[in-house]
């Protein structure tokens, strides 16, 4: 007991509690009983739970499902609805905002209320939402949510704080914007056409009031009939009937003609002098065909008709239109007709909608449009009108993440502060040319580099192969560079070899990614089970990329013996580990070959990161090599690990030659804590590599008896929820024709679902599905076709490898480099190497490495490795310092390797030696002291679910191990105690690409992709928490209302004004009473107008907190006199009543009362 005192005096943070037998995790901060504790550990931990708390920060992509559009001319930001019910809001870069609709309803229609500050938001749920935009977070101040009628158009005029609604009904009516409720003026659709009119005009699809009269409003139903309604005479000026369904009408601002689109691709022009039939038809895009007959064209969704002062003529710009006979071949177009000219503007995706963005936020003005936002169901354009070739602006927000669809993420904050600007000189040199030379016009907002900044970057890899940079500082997010692995490869060739099967597939779609910020080494793994070494260089250089070929598989026939293996080390001898070349004894002509083909002549690579090396695994007995599902590289090392669900392969990239290619169950030795097959030794086949190959058609039931209780993945079932149920005791029948085995699949051929631990879930890529929608929300499959479902219970993949300085054996004195393994079986193990320290033998004398027979035990698969000094600060891995490997040679300084070790002798000098090493896995965690492999603690972190990631960070000066969990939870715990600090259930429910992407990393932060489009960041930290405010964009920005426009006498008095009137005589209680409560229910909103304004940052909150504190003591005073007035008026009449009483009994007797 005097050692569990001691170990707890020295964790002063941890809680004193019951000691667990080993069998069990003990409770969070207590030491175990069986393991010897040393006495010189004292770790005084800082983190308490006050430290954390849960936010998001900020949204970056393209709005994943765009549904509408809508500008502020004044405050010039741009706001976007989405079916989820999202809107983001944009500005000038940095101004990016993203807000949620509770109800998740999609957006159907943006109304700016233009140089207020503030929106409204109509959803497909029949809600109107009026959102608060003069503070950091917008939030709704009230909700008016329709209940017999559903909407379908809304229309605001300028400088009104009356809202037409349009309803499906074919009725309008109108909403206060200030108190949002419903005025008692509607329009009924029956009232609006002629009584002898049988037919229901249907929907209403277009509100507008005149630019001529602000009284007369016109409203354009979805059969074609549009009716001009005289807002002040309750009646109608005039109707229009045409025979085809109308999509949209916009207005010349003289307000004297209006124009309309069609569903059969025509363009209507309308005089208001003579409303009986068009004063022009157009199909901008149908011919007259030789019969007569017009060529039928899709329809126009929606046209603008704008003027310009440069110009006589009129820009109309429409979508749509185009004949079906062109439709069919050809793109979504944009069409600007402008004079004789027509510019029809291709686009790569449909159009959702389109805005023309113009000087004037007046109606009944000269419009100058200047551009014309795009929005796109996958991309956001704009394109410049004042030139001539109309150029598209260059996109200054990350609108194109998804350009390829996100397979992997990664994350790195306080990179080395010379990496961003290298990489954006670099990247500079891949940009695009063409585009406009003006600023971009969505400028609004305003945004400032916050105080607490430091480097962060985001790598993304993509199905096609490509691997971005985004400097993500300040919560902003900007590509810096972009690489393109596939570049390495020769193009596979349909039906030609085994990359012929993949062409259909994203054969060189990134699983995962490795990246050393300090020595600049990049690593990548592909879905072909191929590994590219990267290095960084500023110089271009024509290079010969190394391939190294691994057989790394089961063998189908027999394994090798225990004997055998000890026997034949595979470590010996370097030059031994050649891959077996195709044609060999013991391989078919199809076999030994990897899945692609790399250059094999040398090749020019410009400056940036250039191609050292690819290492792929090879096909075997006709079944594709298995996914990788581990990876670690180190610079100083010079080595590079990774490994599947067959074994682990090491490869020293200094020497380009393979070091190790083990089979998982020869990493054991003689400490293997399962019981498994009898194995023989191998006949009739070379050895290859040094490869141990398991069996994978030897099946015995005692394996049953065999399996640990501490890991699902032996007990028969799979913790993966993508995996099938695993039966065991049903082996391969041998004598069977394996025909299907060895035949390639095919397009038709459904491929096998591979059993996957959770820890395999995050880098898993859909290599079979076709579509977005199911790439996004489905795991990986194999490609193999005949491994049997006993096969998945007893392959053990390696899930996570880690190198670093620790001691590979109980008895070590020194820390020498070390390679950790952890597999999915929850064990951890342990590979000492042996590295030559001078720098010319490094280059030439081999690396001995091998297993220690070192095992530790944990429940679930690892998932993450992280090593402490005794005074509990985390221990970097060794790096090499970065040189150009292309740069100018210096006679006279030879270049030599420059290491920076971060040895746990070399970090603590009053501790004494060791360090503590931090293992967590699916269900557990645990903190091992080294040498001596003692476990300090445990704590079982889950039982019902599983975690998908683990990482050590740093917060606050320390560090700490952050968790997410299936269930959705966000976990922390302590460091070295393993005390519980925060667990949020932040997700509901985590979906696969939450899943496959969720990365934590250091300063609280942690990133998702919440959408095939978007990058969801938030944090963990308080602090940040807390100062997320100031790192936020101004939304809004006081700016003084332009001033219209004084059009003289002349034009005046022949009636060229628009003519204002009162609006409040008309809508307001007084005039137009109260709407049925029954047709609309007011609700508000969360916090309340004033509260919300309170809570607003900034110059615009403190004002709003200093007017409600002025409202609120005027309140008071208001009230305080009423009551003295209440009291004055009581005190006069209590003064007359006793004067009456006085003078009534003024001359009587004191007998006589």
């Amino acid at each position: 007991m005097k050692k569990f005192r001691k170990v707890l005096d020295g964790l002063s943070s941890s809680s004193p509690g019951g000691v667990a037998s080993p069998s069990c995790g003990s409770a969070a901060g207590t030491p175990t009983a069986h393991a010897p504790t040393p006495q010189d550990i004292h770790v005084q931990e800082t983190l308490v739970s006050e430290n954390f708390q849960i936010c998001k920060t900020v949204r970056h992509g393209f709005p994943y499902q765009p549904t509408c559009l809508a500008f502020d001319p004044v405050q010039k930001i741009l706001a976007i609805g989405s079916r989820t019910g999202g809107i983001r809001i944009l500005g000038r870069p940095g101004v990016d905002c993203y807000s949620q609709h509770e109800s998740g309803a999609a957006v159907l229609q943006l109304q700016f209320l233009i140089n207020e500050g503030a929106l409204v938001t109509a959803c497909a749920d029949d809600t109107l939402h009026l959102w608060n935009l003069r503070q950091r977070r917008p939030a709704i101040l009230h909700s008016l949510k329709f209940n017999r009628e559903r909407i379908t158009f809304c229309h605001l005029p300028f400088q009104s704080k009356w809202l037409y609604v349009g309803t499906e009904r074919g009725n309008t009516h109108i909403v206060n914007i200030e108190s949002f409720v419903l005025s008692g003026y509607v329009i009924m659709w029956n009232k609006a056409i002629e009584l002898a009119t049988k037919a229901h005009p249907g929907p209403v699809v277009h509100l507008s009031d005149s630019p001529k009269d602000e009284g007369k409003l016109l409203i354009g139903f979805e059969s074609g009939t549009v009716v001009q309604w005289d807002l002040r005479a309750k009646k109608v000026d005039f109707r229009i009937y045409y025979d085809e369904a109308i999509h949209s009408v916009s207005w010349h601002h003289e307000g004297k003609q209006f124009m309309c689109s069609h569903s059969d691709g025509s363009l209507t022009m309308w005089n208001l002098r003579n409303t009986a039939r068009p004063i022009q038809i157009t199909y901008p895009h149908g011919k007259i065909l030789k019969d007569g007959r017009k060529e039928s064209c899709k329809p126009i969704l929606k046209v603008e008709y704008k003027t310009s002062r440069n110009s006589s003529e009129p820009y109309v710009i429409f979508s749509g239109g185009l004949s079906y006979d062109k439709s069919g071949g050809r793109r979504p177009t944009l069409t600007i007709m402008h004079g004789k000219a027509i510019t029809v503007l291709e686009m790569d995706h449909p159009i959702v909608e389109f805005l023309v963005l113009c000087d004037t936020p007046y109606s009944n003005e000269v419009q100058d449009p200047y551009a014309v936002v795009v929005l796109l169901e996958k991309d956001f354009i704009v394109v410049d009108l004042t030139q001539s070739n109309f150029p598209i602006f260059e996109n200054p927000y990350p609108m194109d993440i998804h350009e390829s669809p996100v397979t992997c993420t990664a994350y790195f904050a306080e990179c080395p502060p010379d990496i961003i600007p290298i990489l954006y000189s670099i990247g500079a040199k891949q940009k695009k040319t063409g585009y406009s030379h003006k600023e971009w016009p969505v400028s609004g907002g305003t945004w400032t580099l916050g105080s607490q900044t430091y480097p962060e970057i985001i790598v993304t890899g993509h199905a096609d192969g490509t691997v971005k940079f985004w400097d993500a500082s300040a919560i902003t997010l900007q590509m810096l560079y972009k690489l393109k692995t596939s570049k390495v490869f020769e193009k596979p060739k349909a039906g030609e070899g085994r990359a012929g099967e993949l062409v259909e597939e994203d054969p060189y779609a990134v699983q995962m990614v490795s990246w050393c910020p300090h020595s600049r080494l990049f690593c990548v793994v592909g879905i072909s089970a191929h590994v590219i070494l990267y290095r960084f260089s500023k110089h271009d250089a024509n290079t010969q990329i190394v391939s190294l070929e691994v057989r790394l598989q089961f063998d189908s026939e027999d394994v090798i013996s225990p004997s055998e293996a000890e026997n034949n080390p595979c470590f010996s001898d370097p030059s031994s580990h050649s891959p077996q070349p195709p044609g060999s004894p013991g391989s078919g002509t199809q076999d030994s070959l990897p899945c692609l083909k790399v250059k094999s002549r040398p090749v020019r690579m410009p400056p940036g990161y250039q191609a050292e090396m690819v290492v792929q695994l090879q096909w075997v007995d006709g079944e594709p090599p298995q996914q990788i599902t581990s990876l670690d590289i180190n610079s100083a090392y010079g080595l590079l690990a990774f490994g599947n669900c067959n074994g682990l392969t090491v490869v020293d990239f200094l020497q380009k030659t393979i070091l190790m290619c083990m089979g998982t169950l020869d990493l054991y030795g003689a400490a293997d804590p399962y019981q498994r097959l009898t194995r023989s030794p191998r006949k009739n086949r070379q050895s290859t590599s040094g490869l141990t190959e398991l069996s994978d058609n030897q099946v015995s039931m005692d394996m049953e008896k065999s399996k640990s209780p501490t890991s699902d993945h032996v007990n028969g079932h799979c913790t993966s929820p993508t995996s099938q149920p695993c039966s065991v005791g049903k082996p391969r029948i041998t004598g069977v024709s394996e025909g299907p085995r060895l035949t390639r699949r095919g397009p038709g051929r459904p491929p096998f679902r591979k059993a996957q631990s959770a820890a395999c879930m995050e880098i898993s890529l859909p290599v079979s599905s076709h579509t977005e929608e199911s790439r996004e929300n489905s795991f990986s499959r194999s490609r193999s076709s005949s491994v049997s479902s006993i096969d998945r219970d007893t392959k053990e993949s390696v899930t996570t490898l880690q190198f670093g300085e620790s001691y590979g054996r109980k008895g070590d004195a020194l820390p020498t480099a070390c390679l950790w393994v952890g597999t999915s079986l929850g064990v951890v193990l342990l590979l000492p190497i042996s590295i030559p320290t001078e720098e010319e033998e490094r280059m030439e004398e081999p690396i001995t490495m091998g297993p220690s027979g070192t095992v530790l035990m944990l429940k679930g698969s690892v998932l993450r490795f992280a090593f402490l000094d005794c005074g509990g600060a985390l221990i970097q891995s060794p790096y090499e310092v970065w040189r150009d490997p292309n740069g100018p040679e210096d006679p006279d300084r030879p270049r030599r390797r420059k290491l920076i070790n971060f040895s746990p002798s070399s970090s603590q000098e009053a501790c004494g030696d060791g360090h503590l090493a931090v293992v967590c896995s699916e269900k557990q965690a645990k903190v091992i002291l080294m040498p001596t492999q003692a476990v300090l603690f445990t704590h079982n972190i889950t039982e019902s679910s599983f975690l998908l990631r683990a990482d050590v960070v740093s917060v606050c000066n320390s560090v700490c191990l952050a968790c997410f969990c299936a269930n959705g939870h966000i976990m922390t715990l302590s460091l070295p105690s393993l005390r519980p600090l925060m667990d949020i259930n932040y997700l509901p429910l985590t979906d696969l690409r939450i899943a496959r992407t969720f990365v934590f990393t250091n300063g609280g932060q942690a990133l998702y992709l919440s959408s095939p489009t978007e990058i969801q960041r938030l944090t963990y930290s308080q602090e940040m928490t807390d100062n997320l405010q100031d790192m936020l964009g101004e939304l809004f920005t006081p700016i003084e209302t332009p001033e219209a426009q004084n059009k003289g006498f002349l034009k005046g008095f022949f009636g060229g004004n628009a003519q204002t009137f009162d609006r409040e005589e008309l809508f307001g209680e007084a005039a137009a009473g109260k709407a049925s409560r029954s047709l609309a229910q007011h609700i508000p909103g969360p916090m309340g107008l004033e509260n919300m304004k309170a809570a607003a940052g900034g110059v615009v909150g403190d004002l709003a907190r200093a007017r409600i504190a002025l409202d609120q003591r005027g309140e008071r005073l208001g009230e305080l006199e009423e009551r003295t007035a209440l009291m004055m008026n009581s005190a006069e009449t209590f003064s007359t009543h006793a004067h009456q009483v006085m003078l009534k009994h003024k001359d009587k007797k004191w007998y006589q009362l």
